[in-house]
C-alpha cells in the first residue's frame, strides 16, 4: 500500500468513527425521557445516590422536567428532535471529506470551529437556564473530545494535500 493510500485510509477511519459518534450522540436526543427514565433506574441500581447525591438530584429533576414537559407540552420536545435531525445532517455533510478529503477540508475545520463554539454556549447559556457548572463541563468535553479526531484529521488532510501537491505536472510536448 503506497503512502498515499493508507493516509486516505487513516483519513477515512478517523472520519467513520467521528461520524459514529456524532450519529449516535444524535440519535440519543430522539427518546430522551425513556433514556432519562432508564438511566434514574440504572443510576440507583449501582447505588449512585449514596454516593453522588448531587448527580442523583439533578438526573432526577430533569426527567421530571421531561416528564412534565412530554405530559402536558410535548412540542417543547420537538426541539430535542430538531437537535438529533442535525446532527444527523451534520453527519451526512462528512461524506464529502470522506469521498475528496483535500477538496472538502473545509468540513472538517467548520466542525472545528463548531466544537470551540461549544464552550463559550455552555458557559454563557448553561448559567442562563439554571444548568449546574460541573453539567457544562461534561457539556464543553464534547467540544474539547470533539475537536481531537477532527485535528488529527485535518493533519492528514494537510500531508496528503503536500503529497498531491508535490507531484509534478506531465510535461507539454
Amino acid at each position: 500500500m503506497s503512502d498515499r493510500a493508507a493516509l486516505v485510509k487513516g483519513i477515512r477511519a478517523w472520519l467513520a468513527f467521528f461520524v459514529v459518534c456524532l450519529v449516535l450522540s444524535g440519535a440519543t436526543a430522539f427518546p430522551l425521557v425513556h433514556e432519562l427514565r432508564w438511566t434514574e433506574e440504572l443510576l440507583r441500581h449501582l447505588s449512585v445516590p449514596e454516593h453522588l447525591p448531587g448527580l442523583m438530584e439533578w438526573i432526577e429533576r430533569v426527567r421530571r422536567g421531561l416528564d412534565t414537559a412530554d405530559a402536558d407540552y410535548p412540542f417543547l420536545l420537538y426541539g430535542t428532535d430538531w437537535l438529533a435531525f442535525a446532527h444527523l445532517v451534520i453527519a451526512v455533510a462528512f461524506y464529502g471529506p470522506y469521498r475528496d478529503p483535500v477538496r472538502n477540508i473545509w468540513v472538517v475545520e467548520f466542525s472545528m470551529i463548531a466544537c470551540a463554539g461549544i464552550v463559550p454556549l455552555a458557559l454563557i447559556c448553561g448559567p442562563l437556564r439554571g444548568i449546574p457548572f460541573w453539567w457544562s463541563v461534561i457539556d464543553m468535553s464534547f467540544g474539547v473530545f470533539g475537536v481531537i479526531p477532527l485535528y488529527v484529521v485535518r493533519k492528514k488532510i494537510k500531508r496528503l494535500e503536500s503529497m498531491t501537491v508535490d507531484v509534478p505536472a506531465p510535461a507539454v510536448a
